[in-house]
């Protein structure tokens, strides 16, 4: 129904209640049963069961899923117990790290306001915001957020922050006034909207909507027609998986058959065959993955970035173009009142935010503002006529209305300008967007009056007949009019929000309507208002661009001010291209404008959408941030969506993957950095796993057509891929960035992780692996088969030991990386050499591993051949480095 075009009877007809009781408990209740709990539905939040099936839902697991069960199918009942144990524990700690991860989002999900004032059986109370419903009498004042869609029936200067769903940064004002039914939500000036703030003054109305019915709750909806992807780091795994997976299968099934053809038992080539399968997939990967990402997105965390989902951390690390936003973003979200034009001057005001600190100059120079009448009037004549406050809560300084009144107060506060006595306020004239100013008049003791104005300087500067000149009043003449013109233009054209102020004095006992408080004004000034940009910003972006990273600008503010706050960054942008601008460009315009240096200002929903869209046509990994419910569907449709947790909505939070608590952008490229590291050090395990399983492969299926018994079972594969290789592959996905990781640019989206070259050197490493446990196996193979299995064990796990070292950095020796840079390592590889200890001298191992002990010089043996793994990589790494340094 079209609330906004009814009038105030007819919509209180159409809700049968009171507007002077409100619901009484009883209805309240029935209404609550019928309409549901006033809630948007959460649609990424996921039931624990989902998200445990989902851990297994991998090709890796699902191979030692049939492994298990052919084992249990030949009688191994070890093996397969074995092995489903190790799928069992990968799947709870992936399980385990979600559910952290969505855990510590929902700690975020404190933005709508829990509380609401309602009127209810004639008394005025506090109740939860979810038991509003539909008929419900709500008081609003400034500093509330709406807690549901209300229709206004009265409001005494009321204006609201809607930018949360428009995306406009001036707060809007509200008029209970029935508007045309036509009018978009942002011309139903009569309507507030769950999740909206009341940014000054106060009113009340009737809940028309609730949950999902409403504006937030409609967009909601939207949001969730779009289709998610998965990120580029499952999509890599996956295919990793499928060819891994065919390769165990084709060889498995190859050597099965060749066997059998050549008269051995079909029983002992099946068992050959699930050795093999079992060696040629890592199975310690999706674990040690499942940590890796984990222990990246705890480090972000703690960095104030907050992943909803494990490999959207990795993702990050790829992006090539940040959408950013600019409000509380880019900017501190706190309009400052930075410039004071006066005739005697320009005034700058030092401080930020709204902390009453900082000190008045002009011309570089330390004024006091107490001797200055000029400023002293402009000042008193912006906190008077204000309905904002400043509190200091926890240590900080927030505004209590809007921000930019608040700004007055805060100038007022540093020059030392106590608050006017709320008795002296005798009348006053709200602002409307007609008049574009607004006026309080002052009673002052000796019977006078003063009235105070504030507005547009074009339209305050119509209304002045006169103007203050060094402490006295004169007649406002052509030539300063066009001085006072200059000096908004100006102040405009450097990205302030500009506002004029001024004043008249009136004699006791004249009446005073709305014409004549605002007729013959005495001109006091302009004021130049700012949201600075945060301080860390200008050197996240130089790290961005060194990068390779290009950020945009998207914003709903003005173009002026859009380019102004990029010059202050250091951002580049030549020109700003405005919605409607975007409106007249079809896609391949667009597409060509998005290649320029350009910021993007005044944009809608579904610009952002476009905008993202293009990008990703364009080959790009983008990132886009957000806060609003209008920017919900950009946020999904980018590869990695980042919301922000104070300023953000419910709806954006959801609809993201990544949440920054501390709303800042510089946080975003901490967590690149670390996305970076993240993808590198899984580069580094995956072809560390691989190359140690490429050489389990090579010596069990080389065994298998020199007709030689298994030279390892299953049990001892999987010791090797799991118990060992991923002690040690983990504590490579702890290696530090290099130092160079953010002057690199982004990697190359289709690259895959094991490209022709990895796989070249690859093939090298497993080829030496298979071929020197092959030549002591057949060595020890005449002594004994057990001695010669346990030797041929053991020479895999010490060779995958000292492999590790090769992996910790594929372009500098480790005399440059420096060998306790990374002490996790160091211990990891002591646990593995004490755990084969274990393993080949315990009695309980030796029953399960089938091993015997070994002598001094079966390990000395051992040494010999592992050795030359790391010696020969190290020493071409060590000259290879040193051709770049020369």
């Amino acid at each position: 129904m079209a609330w906004y075009a009814l009038s105030e009877q007819e919509v209180v007809k159409s809700l049968q209640t009171d507007a002077r009781t409100g619901l009484d408990d009883r209805e309240a209740a029935a209404r609550l049963q019928r309409y549901g709990t006033n809630r948007i539905p959460d649609r990424e939040s996921r039931h624990w069961y989902h998200m445990l099936a989902g851990q297994f839902a991998n090709v890796l697991i699902l191979i030692l899923i049939v492994a298990a069960f052919l084992s249990w199918l030949i009688g191994d009942a070890v093996d397969a117990l074995a092995i489903l144990l190790i799928v069992l524990i990968n799947g709870l700690l992936g399980f385990v790290q979600e559910w952290k991860a969505e855990s510590a989002l929902a700690g975020l999900k404190k933005m709508l306001s829990p509380q609401c004032t309602v009127l209810r059986d004639g008394k005025t109370r506090q109740i939860d915001t979810g038991a509003l419903v539909p008929g419900d009498y709500v008081l609003l004042q400034a500093g509330n957020m709406v807690p549901a869609d209300i229709r206004l029936l009265h409001t005494v200067n009321m204006k609201v922050d809607e930018a949360a769903l428009t995306g406009e940064s001036v707060p809007a004002e509200k008029d209970p006034a029935p508007v045309e039914e036509t009018d978009a939500v942002a011309g139903r000036t009569n309507m507030v909207f769950m999740g909206t703030n009341i940014a000054g003054g106060r009113g009340h109305g009737l809940v028309v909507a609730t949950g999902a019915e409403t504006e937030f709750g409609r967009i909601a909806g939207l949001t969730g027609e779009i289709r998610e992807t998965k990120t580029r780091l499952q999509r890599q795994l996956g295919i990793l998986g499928r060819q891994l997976s065919m390769l165990a299968l084709t060889v498995a099934a190859a050597m099965i058959v060749i066997g059998w053809l050549a008269g051995k038992p079909l029983l002992e080539m099946m068992v050959a065959g699930i050795s093999l399968a079992v060696a040629a997939v890592p199975e310690g990967l999706p674990a040690v993955v499942t940590i890796t990402l984990a222990i990246g997105v705890s480090i972000m965390a703690r960095q104030k970035a907050i992943m909803r989902h494990l490999p959207a951390a990795e993702t990050l690390g790829a992006t090539s173009v940040i959408c950013t936003d600019k409000t509380g973003t880019l900017t501190r979200n706190e309009m400052t009142l930075q410039k004071l034009w006066l005739p005697d001057g320009m005034i700058d005001i030092s401080g930020t935010g709204y902390s009453p600190e900082g000190t008045f100059s002009r011309d570089g120079k330390a004024i006091d503002p107490a001797q200055d009448k000029g400023l002293s009037a402009l000042l008193y004549t912006g906190r008077f006529c204000n309905y904002a406050s400043i509190v200091r809560e926890q240590g900080q300084w927030r505004a209590a209305g809007s921000a930019t009144e608040a700004a007055f107060i805060v100038a007022a506060e540093k020059a030392g300008i106590a608050s006017p006595d709320p008795e002296a306020l005798c009348g006053e004239f709200p602002f409307d967007s007609t008049r574009k100013r607004m006026a309080m008049v002052e009673q002052k003791r000796q019977g006078e009056r003063i009235v105070h104005v504030k507005g547009a300087p074009e339209v305050l500067l119509a209304l002045s007949d006169y103007i203050v000149v060094n402490g006295t009043v004169q007649p406002l003449d052509d030539t300063w009019r066009g001085r006072i013109e200059k000096a908004f233009q100006d102040l405009a054209g450097q990205g302030l929000r500009t506002m004029a102020l001024a004043r008249k004095t009136v004699e006791p006992g004249t009446a005073i309507d709305q014409q004549m408080a605002e007729s013959r004004l005495t001109f006091l000034g302009v004021a130049g208002i700012i949201d600075p940009p945060r301080p860390e910003v200008r050197e996240a972006l130089s790290l961005t661009q060194s990068a390779g990273i290009r950020v945009l600008m998207v914003t709903g503010d003005s173009p002026d001010t859009a380019l102004a706050v990029a010059r202050q960054i250091g951002l580049k942008a030549d020109k700003a291209m405005t919605g409607s601008d975007l409106a007249a460009l079809d896609d391949a315009a667009l597409a060509a404008l998005l290649k320029q240096d350009i910021v993007f200002a005044r944009t809608v929903p579904e610009d952002k959408f476009r905008i993202v869209k293009l990008l990703q046509a364009d080959g790009h990994l983008v990132a886009m941030t957000g806060d609003g419910v209008n920017d919900a569907p950009a946020l999904k449709q980018a590869d990695i969506g980042i919301a922000m947790g104070i300023r953000g909505t419910d709806v954006a939070r959801g609809a993201a993957d990544m949440v920054l608590s501390d709303d800042n952008f510089a946080s975003i490229v901490k967590a690149v950095e670390e996305g970076r590291r993240q993808y590198e050090n899984i580069g580094k395990f995956v072809r560390y796993l691989t190359s140690s399983n490429i050489g389990e492969t090579l010596a069990i299926f080389c065994a298998v057509l020199f007709g030689w018994p298994l030279i390892l079972i299953p049990i001892q594969i999987l010791w090797v891929n799991l118990v060992t290789d991923s002690i040690t592959a983990l504590s490579l996905s702890l290696e530090k960035a290099e130092r160079d990781i953010m002057t690199r640019p982004p990697r190359e989206l289709d690259r895959p992780i094991l490209d022709r070259r990895a796989m070249m050197m690859l093939g090298l490493f497993g080829s030496y692996i298979g071929i020197v446990t092959l030549g002591l196996f057949y060595y020890y193979l005449d002594q004994d088969y057990r001695l010669a299995n346990t030797v041929a064990f053991t020479v895999m796990v010490i060779t995958a030991n000292i492999h590790t070292l090769n992996f910790r950095s594929l372009q500098a020796p480790l005399s440059v990386k420096g060998w306790l840079s990374n002490p996790w390592l160091l211990a990891a590889m002591a646990i593995m050499l004490g755990l084969q200890l274990c393993a080949v001298y315990l009695p309980g191992l030796q029953h399960i591993l089938k091993t015997v002990p070994l002598g001094p010089a079966d390990w000395l043996m051992v040494a010999v051949v592992s050795l030359p793994l790391f010696i020969a990589p190290e020493i071409y790494k060590t000259v290879k480095y040193k051709k770049r340094a020369g």
